[in-house]
């Protein structure tokens, strides 16, 4: 692919793209947003998109206008010379079209046809596949192309599948061609779902009072301007809003009355506040040629904004939402008149019954469905859940490990989970999600990683901002050791004393349960009081007394002066950042990142077996509840100096002081930089999951979920938030390729048996 059309394209150096598709319109991009930008901003995840757009005429020599849509879209608008012949254009725009495509690689594009007339200039390319996505009977609109039935016939003789934008359409198409599916008008029900809270009143709207009956969409032939003057006389109670451009109708025959708006057309982004301030949501639909065959997005878009909807008897409106709670079809002016007020008198929360019905109407759900059609998805052998290092390490051992296909997904926009490094504006190298400072013992885990990155030896150092016994504000070393006894006391204790020091000052419990009697047990209530409890109430919104003895169980006392908080015995940080590291375990040719993917989005069918590293409470649909977990949020500074702190780590156990510490990255990561950044951490209730909190009745719901994922045998749940545990770096890793060799060996077992059997 050629950089002209790959900006934005490559995320953490893996390219995202299954090749080129290019959509053959009638409609303008910028006119509305309906089905083509719908399906084409979802494809834009997955393939280089390009909109063709009618040519325009000019006075110059034939060219192509191009710009990329913020979704990503290339919309290509050919300019041809005035004085059009049909004959010289259409061989002016197929030069254009073979231009276009010399400038990208790889194999035969998709085509997609809105409109059989471009086969007139596109007829000689071979599509790989060709798509037909018959959304309207263009033949029966005003002013149409008395050529376009035979063109719709060659169109259907080249198509390798067709998908129609409704019933209607579907029934007289199928009979056309053996391969035609149906896929109704869907819905963005995250865009259009604020329009039922509070969101603020455009200001070409405030004036318009209550009640107000609105209509979003194109103002054509296929609106019954009679109908809604008709309406509007009888309804002088009302207010009909209008929004959308006009098209093929003089504006002069608007119908005007007090109570009718026309206020023009709106961007997109723009309906939900309009729609907000509306309480019935209008589709005047004349009933001719025209609409015969339409299937309106409106309909579910109103269902969505919380809006009742009234319509004329469009065949696929009655057909697929006559039934449908909030949706009055009537027929004529009076009819409409007394659906509208049904309509008006709705309670307010009769939308709920609804969102089950929109729920199964996405457009992702549709674009996933056609995608399968027409890209058939790889076989994986392996679909992984999570791009952190539980995943990335199970990814990479299979397929380079055991040669299995692999498909990594993530929700996030990047590899690594909270792991993923990055420059922030200034080009420091940061760690959006906090440190992450790597430590093991174990020769097996550094050794794996050590395949996938070089090293820049690190020993971790963090001090305790604390108002010392007498009186003074210092940073002592954490965790506790001669120094920190000695400054904090104000004493010169041996290193032999400490400990008969620290004895004398612990206050044992009877039974270790809680945080709380580890450190009062070990060092005693001052220096708990001064370095753990408040830290730890921060850090977890509970006392110690309430939390289990393994949150502060970690954190040893000693009583030497060693004042490095890690004694492991690989103690590093990856030479050029974990991402680096994440993206050369995962650059092997058996697997593919999908990211900004929700694994429910992938077809069940091109996978054998699911490895998965998110929340196991979500994974079940929280069926028993949520299990509790603390979250974080960062705050990211950049300065001005080399170095701010004295070590990488200051921790602030202060209750008084909303943060828990700061973390200087430069200090992690070594780099020469003549700016600094820091990381200042909050403790959330809300947010990201990051730490489970270690309480009984926690426990005891997770292991109701665990014993559902015990019981899901084609799923291996691996990692901290599938396990409901927090694991340091080295044990996630530790645990991954302890599941790579069980699976192996299961694998290698069952063909041990099937070869035994076959003896």
């Amino acid at each position: 692919m050629l950089h002209n059309w790959t900006e934005g394209w490559t995320q953490n150096g893996m390219v995202q793209d299954r090749g080129t598709l290019i959509c053959f319109s009638h409609l303008r991009w910028d006119f509305v947003f309906q089905r083509p930008q719908h399906l084409l901003t979802r494809a834009v995840h997955t393939h280089q998109v390009f909109y063709w757009e009618e040519p325009i005429l000019t006075d110059g020599l034939p060219a192509l206008s191009r710009r990329q849509t913020p979704e990503g879209v290339w919309v290509i608008q050919p300019l041809l010379p005035l004085e059009p012949d049909y004959a010289i254009d259409n061989a002016r725009l197929r030069a254009l079209l073979d231009g276009l495509l010399t400038e990208t690689e790889g194999r035969p594009p998709i085509l997609w046809f809105y409109t059989p007339s471009a086969l007139a200039f596109a007829g000689h390319l071979h599509g790989a596949p060709t798509v037909y996505d018959c959304m309207d009977e263009l033949s029966a609109f005003a002013m149409a192309d008395p050529g376009l039935p035979l063109q719709e016939r060659a169109l259907l003789s080249r198509a390798d599948v067709v998908f129609t934008g409704g019933a209607s359409l579907h029934a007289a198409k199928r009979a056309m061609h053996a391969n035609v599916h149906l896929f109704p008008s869907g819905v963005d029900t995250a865009h259009f779902a604020p329009a039922r809270g509070i969101l603020p009143e455009p200001a070409d709207q405030v004036g318009i009072p209550h009640p107000r009956a609105g209509f979003f969409g194109v103002i054509d032939e296929r609106i019954d301007l009679s109908l809604l003057a008709e309406v509007a006389r009888a309804r002088p109670d009302v207010q009909f809003v209008l929004i959308g451009p006009t098209a093929k109708i003089d504006e002069a025959a608007l119908p005007q009355a007090p109570n009718l708006h026309w206020l023009g057309p709106k961007p997109y982004a723009a309906l939900p506040a309009y729609a907000a301030h509306w309480q019935a949501g209008l589709m005047p639909f004349a009933l001719n040629a025209s609409t015969k065959f339409i299937s309106p997005t409106k309909t579910p878009e109103y269902l969505a904004a919380g809006l009742p909807v009234v319509s004329t008897p469009i065949t696929d409106v009655v057909a697929q939402y006559q039934a449908v709670e909030g949706v009055f079809i009537a027929n004529g002016a009076p009819a409409f008149s007394v659906a509208l007020d049904r309509a008006l008198a709705l309670p307010p929360d009769w939308a709920t019954g609804v969102d089950r019905a929109l729920a199964a109407m996405s457009w992702d759900g549709i674009w996933a469905r056609m995608s399968a059609l027409i890209t058939p998805a790889p076989v994986y052998d392996v679909l992984i859940v999570g791009a952190g290092f539980a995943g990335a390490v199970l990814a990479e051992r299979l397929a380079a490990g055991a040669g299995q296909r692999v498909l990594v997904v993530d929700r996030r926009p990047h590899i690594g989970g909270n792991a993923y490094d990055c420059q922030d504006a200034a080009g420091v190298l940061i760690h959006p999600y906090g440190p992450h400072i790597f430590h093991t013992n174990s020769a097996r885990v550094f050794e794996y990683l050590s395949r996938f990155t070089s090293w820049r030896p690190y020993e971790h150092r963090v001090r305790a901002q604390v108002r010392t016994r007498v009186g003074t504000d210092e940073q002592l070393p954490v965790p506790i050791n001669r120094t920190t006894v000695n400054r904090f006391f104000g004493v010169s204790l041996t290193e032999a004393e400490v400990a008969g020091f620290l004895a004398a000052r612990a206050q044992p419990a009877q039974e270790v349960r809680t945080s709380a009697d580890v450190v009062l047990g070990t060092v005693g209530p001052e220096l708990y009081r001064a370095f753990f409890q408040g830290y730890t109430q921060k850090q977890w919104g509970l006392d110690p007394s309430e939390l289990d003895r393994s949150v502060t169980a970690r954190v040893p006392t000693r009583t030497s002066d060693d004042d490095r908080y890690f004694l492991d015995q690989y103690q590093a940080m990856p030479a050029e950042g974990y991402t680096q590291l994440f993206e050369r375990m995962l650059d092997h040719p058996n697997i593919t990142v999908r990211l900004e993917t929700d694994f429910s989005s992938i077809d069940p069918a091109s996978y054998d077996r699911l490895i998965y590293t998110g929340p196991v409470d979500a994974y079940f649909g929280y069926r028993y509840g949520p299990l509790p977990y603390r979250s974080l949020r960062f705050e990211h500074t950049t300065h001005a100096a080399n170095i701010i702190q004295d070590v990488a780590v200051i921790n602030y156990p202060d209750p008084a002081v909303a943060h828990t510490r700061v973390t200087e990255f430069k200090q992690l990561t070594g780099q020469a930089h003549p700016h600094t950044s820091l990381c200042t951490e909050y403790p959330a209730a809300e947010g990201d999951p990051y730490y489970p909190i270690p309480r009984p009745e926690n426990a005891e719901l997770y292991r109701k979920y665990q014993a559902l994922a015990d019981a899901t045998s084609a799923v291996t749940f691996v990692g901290r938030l599938a396990t409901y545990k927090y694991y340091n770096m080295d044990q996630v890793i530790a645990q991954a390729l302890a599941t790579y060799d069980r699976m192996t060996a299961s694998t290698a077992g069952s063909q041990r048996s099937v070869a035994e059997a076959a003896d």
